[in-house]
């Protein structure tokens, strides 16, 4: 069979899979077995161990389970309820404070979670009904949880980022440094919406009665500084470890893993039971990751080598418009698959396919990397396969009379959002390259 033929059957192969059902992991390594058997015969075995051992022995991918424990730690230390309710305070007296404030919590969140189920379940459970109680539209409390919590997977530590940077072969920490200025970018392009969107429309967002305003300014004071100093030290802790070239992203990790622990000591939440928990909920959350990443290292190894990936990169290349037509083109099928696939696999099926195509266009490989995995944030929000949507609606309770038609309604602002801060990383490419360029090596 020509490599257009194998393309178009092991493409068509991965959409009928995932359309019945089949766990994508099982689906991507199904597919890769079946034509590597009728392609090599039982040699192709071969191939798939190697793969295999290459996965497991990946130093960097060490880091995966260790930054999911320190999420989860996070989640269990009890300090996102302390920060919500300071961020609450200082800001509920705006219009639409309290749906800023959500986003701010997220982004803070995002930098000690690193995965977006924790980040949009906290802020489904706390910010969510905190801001329906006061009478603010479902739309806009849902688009903020949604669109605040999918930063989880951007801002470091982000369990994508470290599978990303393996794939492409670019440094984790270069892509934790890149990914700062355009997470926080979103963030406040977030934010700057919801203020004036609760400017023209005051019903949508009311500002916190002057009883509840009236808080000391010490309060004020401690209440920040108690909730936000340990997020802080912890994000110092593990991310500055990486900037000033003390240690590498896995050891980072392994610092974060231990400075949550004794966050939650500190702030009386540690128990053996808490352990336990984290423990299995970190196994339970990795094997998730770990089956996909195998079975998409199987399906792209046989890909590859039966030509595929010429036939991709000829199309690519092809494209009327240059080197920017072949970037519209990159970005649209990134988005399109979002829609469908969980991120992990398209970063491991995807970023092998195009790396080399990135170079050959003369594009900067980190900057392109930071425009696809900005693009994936829309995926997140994008039905029908929206993690932060059903995230989100898995938390709600009839009480609330949340539907799913409030949440999608509520994330389409924010889905052109992402658009506009990635036409701003366009414009500005060093937004993303600044404060890589500033690493000591």
């Amino acid at each position: 069979m020509s490599p257009e033929t194998v393309t178009i059957l092991m493409v068509a192969g991965l959409l009928i899979g995932i359309a019945s059902g089949f766990p994508l992991g099982l689906v991507l390594g199904g597919v890769a077995m079946v034509v590597g058997v009728v392609a090599w015969g039982p040699q192709c075995f071969n191939m798939f161990y190697n793969r295999l051992f290459g996965v497991i022995t990946e130093y960097t991918f060490l880091a995966v389970p260790l930054f999911i424990f320190m999420g989860i730690m996070v989640e269990r230390s009890g300090v996102s309820d302390k920060l919500f309710h300071a961020l609450h305070v200082w800001l509920g007296g705006f219009r639409g404070g309290l749906a800023i404030a959500t986003v701010l919590f997220g982004t803070v969140l995002a930098a000690c979670v690193g995965v977006i189920a924790a980040s949009v379940t906290m802020l489904g459970l706390i910010a969510l009904p905190a801001m329906l109680n006061r009478g603010y539209a479902k739309e806009i409390s849902s688009g903020a949880c949604c669109a605040g919590g999918s930063l989880g997977i951007l801002i470091p530590p982000s369990i994508m980022l470290i599978l990303y940077g393996p794939m492409a072969t670019i440094s984790v920490g270069k892509l934790f440094m890149a990914a700062f200025i355009p997470g926080f970018t979103l963030s406040a392009l977030y934010c700057t919406y919801i203020g004036l969107r609760c400017f023209l429309r005051p019903k949508e967002g009311p500002s916190m009665s002057a009883e509840e305003r009236a808080v000391p300014w010490g309060q004020k004071i401690y209440l920040l500084l108690t909730s936000l100093i340990p997020p802080v030290v912890l994000i110092l802790a593990v991310l500055g470890s990486i900037f000033f070239g003390i240690a590498s992203p896995t050891e980072a990790a392994g610092v974060g893993a231990l400075a949550s622990v004794l966050m939650a000591a500190g702030y009386r939440s540690l128990s053996f039971s808490v352990v336990k928990e984290t423990a299995y909920k970190t196994m339970g959350t990795f094997s998730m990751v770990f089956v996909i990443v195998v079975g998409a290292s199987f399906f792209t190894g046989v890909f590859l080598r039966m030509g595929c990936g010429d036939v991709v990169a000829s199309l690519i290349t092809t494209m009327p418009g240059g080197k920017w037509g072949s970037f519209l083109l990159i970005m649209f099928i990134i988005f399109v698959l979002g829609m469908f696939i969980d991120w992990i696999g398209i970063i491991m099926i995807m970023i092998p396919i195009v790396s080399p195509i990135v170079i050959e266009l003369g594009f900067d490989p980190l900057w392109f990397a930071m425009m696809i995995i900005v693009n994936l944030q829309m995926s997140f929000m994008s039905p029908p396969f929206a993690y932060a949507i059903f995230f989100l609606k898995g938390v709600t309770t009839p009480e609330m009379g949340v539907e799913t038609g409030h949440i999608i309604r509520g994330v389409i602002p924010f889905i052109g959002l992402v658009a506009v801060g990635l036409l701003l990383f366009i414009r500005f490419p060093q937004l993303i390259t600044w404060l890589p360029n500033m690493m000591i090596k």
